[in-house]
């Protein structure tokens, strides 16, 4: 880890003091120039923005591409022909050690951990005594908290990597082993508990103000972790925690004006559905601003910045998979003849053309999708959008609550889950569940041999997951779920023999010319699809990444 040790804990140190060119007030800190480690962190205004550079550009290299690339096309979402992240839907091994979005992938999460773990090791010795301890302990447990979350991204795509909490210990021996996957997940658990300790309580009302995590954002996480690790119980308590605590609000439930497609909106930005979201600041220079509209509008003419390149567009299996009449639908992907009313707004609104096309699919991608600058307050240019990247929302820890209810029972009727799943449901225009299935096989409603569709008649039925493909799709996040699907064990094992027949019968195909027929592709994963290989640079200069791992001593 020679890259991410020796040279990002320099880098990490460094770029704490960075300007990130970010919005007025909320992002304001002291010039660049005028500051050193001795005499930044005196007082309390220095020491609450010392964090602010783990909600932006540290994360771009991740969002801009890798993100999507992952955790959609390798999950079955999206489709691309584009040569720099197509194998990621091929799957079959075809994503290598020397796959370059995958090197940034890496490259942009281990700057997270160390950008954390500088804040955290540097912050309490540097402090100033005129420091209130409340705002210390808060900027503590936002570096915490983004330490966790890294990781957590990290564990997921890599498996067994090094825990490391202090960059500096490394500086001349970089060799180090990797630890179990169990240990790094008691570190985030751990870290998160940190963050829930000293993170100050917030109740959330949609202010720009409120863009940073709180004690309830880590609550959240923790119910995520053990989610993961099938510690039904702790996920529950740590839900339903949440879900009393009255923080947060769904929109269109608790607040009935607004619907699910507001919370992608720009204006939203730290809405009162947001656990964690990226502070992105439109206009700003590369790497400080949104990077996600670029790639996904299907056209400059909704941008209005020259980009919009529609480099990803959803799976056919998508698409067919809504139920009819979902409301997210419309909010995520955009088909012929839909129209949008916040796009292009000064000349009455957009309407999807009838030769929509994103990557063979037929249609595009609508989410994370904001408009013009003047469609977004004035803010806003290529490659630097302003609508903020969610890494969790609110309506997640309702179906963690559910889904920990149901545990490992195959179906369950209880009252409480069907509240939990059905609030979500409800919001998307959609009938409430009288029982929730988990793992079944039943009929492809999609199956037409009239067009020569030769998906497979059969799939597996799993409402949990269903409904989170819906409500989080386009998010970074399905992937995960299909990872998840065989279990804790089979994340320690790398054993995922329920992803593997859910993924192989997705479509992943294009549609011909007459709109109906359809090209079938299908893959079947291997295992070693599962985790991503850890980039070449990297096990060439540390031979012992490629090392079993080795169990990990907590201080």
């Amino acid at each position: 880890m020679k890259t991410n040790i020796k040279y990002l804990i320099g880098a990490a140190v460094m770029s704490i003091f960075a300007v990130t060119g970010c919005k007025k007030d909320f992002f304001n800190r002291p010039p660049e120039n005028a500051i050193t480690i001795d005499d930044f962190y005196k007082t309390d205004a220095q020491v609450a923005s010392s964090t602010l550079n783990l909600y932006n550009s540290v994360w771009f290299n991740y969002v801009s591409k890798p993100g999507w690339a992952v955790c959609e096309m390798t999950g079955g979402n999206g489709r691309s022909y584009s040569s720099d992240v197509s194998d990621f839907g091929n799957l079959n091994g075809a994503v290598t050690n020397l796959n370059a979005q995958n090197d940034a992938a890496w490259v942009s999460l281990w700057t997270v951990v160390e950008q954390a773990n500088a804040l955290i090791n540097i912050l309490p010795t540097k402090v100033g005594s005129a420091v209130t301890p409340a705002v210390e302990n808060n900027a503590l447990g936002e570096a915490h908290f983004m330490r966790a979350m890294a990781y957590f991204h990290i564990v997921r795509l890599w498996g067994p990597v090094p825990i490391i909490e202090n960059g500096s210990n490394f500086l001349t021996n970089f060799q180090v082993n990797t630890n179990r996957i169990q240990d790094i997940y008691t570190f985030m658990v751990n870290d998160m508990k940190f963050a829930e300790a000293n993170c100050t309580a917030m109740i959330r009302t949609g202010s720009i103000t409120q863009g940073h995590v709180s004690s309830g954002s880590a609550s959240a996480m923790l119910a995520k972790l053990y989610l993961y690790m099938q510690d039904y119980p702790d996920a529950l308590k740590e839900a339903q925690k949440v879900i009393n605590s009255g923080e947060f609000k769904l929109y269109g439930i608790d607040i009935p004006n607004k619907t699910y497609n507001d919370l992608f909106k720009t204006a939203n930005n730290n809405n009162e559905e947001s656990i964690c979201q990226l502070q992105w600041a439109g206009g700003a220079a590369y790497g400080h601003g949104n990077p996600q509209q670029a790639s996904l509008a299907i056209s400059s003419t909704i941008t209005g910045t020259g980009d919009g390149y529609a480099v990803l567009g959803p799976t056919i299996d998508l698409q067919n998979s809504y139920e009819a009449g979902d409301l997210r639908l419309h909010a995520t992907i955009m088909q012929a003849g839909d129209f949008y009313p916040e796009l292009d707004a000064a000349t009455g609104g957009y309407t999807v053309p009838a030769t929509v096309n994103a990557q063979g699919g037929d249609a595009g991608v609508k989410k994370y999708v904001v408009g013009t600058p003047a469609d977004n307050g004035g803010l806003g240019a290529a490659q630097s959008a302003a609508n903020n990247t969610y890494l969790m929302r609110y309506a997640e820890v309702y179906l963690i609550a559910a889904e920990a209810i149901v545990g490992a029972n195959s179906t369950s009727s209880d009252p409480q889950a069907l509240i939990y799943i059905n609030a979500i449901r409800k919001r998307a225009n959609l009938a409430s569940l009288t029982v929730i299935n988990r793992n079944h096989l039943v009929p492809n409603p999609n199956y037409d041999a009239t067009y020569n569709n030769t998906v497979p008649t059969t799939i597996i039925k799993d409402d949990i997951i269903s409904e989170r493909r819906h409500e989080f799709a386009i998010e970074n996040d399905y992937w995960f779920d299909l990872c998840r699907l065989d279990g804790w064990n089979g994340i320690l094992t790398n054993s995922h023999p329920l992803a593997t027949q859910m993924i192989s019968q997705q479509e992943r195909g294009t549609y011909a010319s007459d709109r109906k027929t359809v090209y079938h592709t299908a893959v079947t994963p291997k295992s070693t699809d599962f985790l991503l290989p850890i980039p070449i640079g990297e096990t060439t200069s540390d031979p012992k990444l490629l090392q079993p791992p080795v169990a990990y001593t907590f201080k």
